[in-house]
């Protein structure tokens, strides 16, 4: 074979290695996701571009505050029949293949219930919470009565909690279905970080 020739075909083969090598991490350890709406403002805006580590439960499991992508239900609505004062405690069965963006709220075990669109977890009323947008009037903002997170689930919430699809709708979602953690933000250049 001439040598240009030869010099091509090893850059194809480096080429196509090296592809196949970044699909594989991709697929693996960090996928890139896109905020697609605006319930996680003032935290992730519209448009932004995230990485996910998928390996990092594989260590630990979701802690509260962590934010993660995941799939949700593939009915987003509330598995039993709840009033408009407590938050759903059961959702489908089956996730869906879209993908949410959300806050670890409630863990396991834990006891929850909303007041002001702050979550009431054990009795206690997390307030410190700087990075969400406040809820307003709506009635997702005030769900009274208390749930039981179920073993191996978890209560997740939008930080813009007057305009977020979550948990209080359609409950906590199994940890199966939680793709990884949000650990880096790559556009725009001036939310990089």
């Amino acid at each position: 074979m001439p040598p240009p020739l030869a010099a091509l075909l090893e850059l194809l083969v480096i080429v196509a290695l090296a592809l196949a090598f970044a699909e594989g991490v991709q697929a693996a350890v960090v996928k890139p996701f896109r905020i697609p709406s605006g319930s996680m403002e003032p935290t992730l805006k519209i448009g932004q571009r995230v990485l996910v580590n998928r390996l990092v439960f594989d260590f630990h499991a979701p802690r509260r505050g962590d934010v993660v992508v995941f799939h949700p239900p593939n009915s987003l609505s509330c598995a039993v029949a709840v009033g408009g004062s407590e938050p759903c405690p059961r959702g489908s069965e089956h996730p869906s293949s879209q993908y949410f963006v959300k806050r670890v709220i409630g863990l396991p075990g834990d006891r929850i219930s909303i007041r002001d669109g702050h979550p009431v977890i054990n009795g206690h009323e997390l307030t410190d919470e700087p990075y969400i947008t406040p809820c307003g009037l709506a009635a997702e903002c005030n769900m009274p009565q208390t749930i039981t997170i179920p073993p191996g689930h978890y209560f997740m919430m939008g930080d813009n909690r007057g305009d977020s699809d979550d948990s209080r709708f359609w409950g906590p979602i199994p940890e199966s279905w939680i793709v990884g953690e949000v650990f880096f933000t790559y556009w725009p250049p001036d939310r990089i970080g």
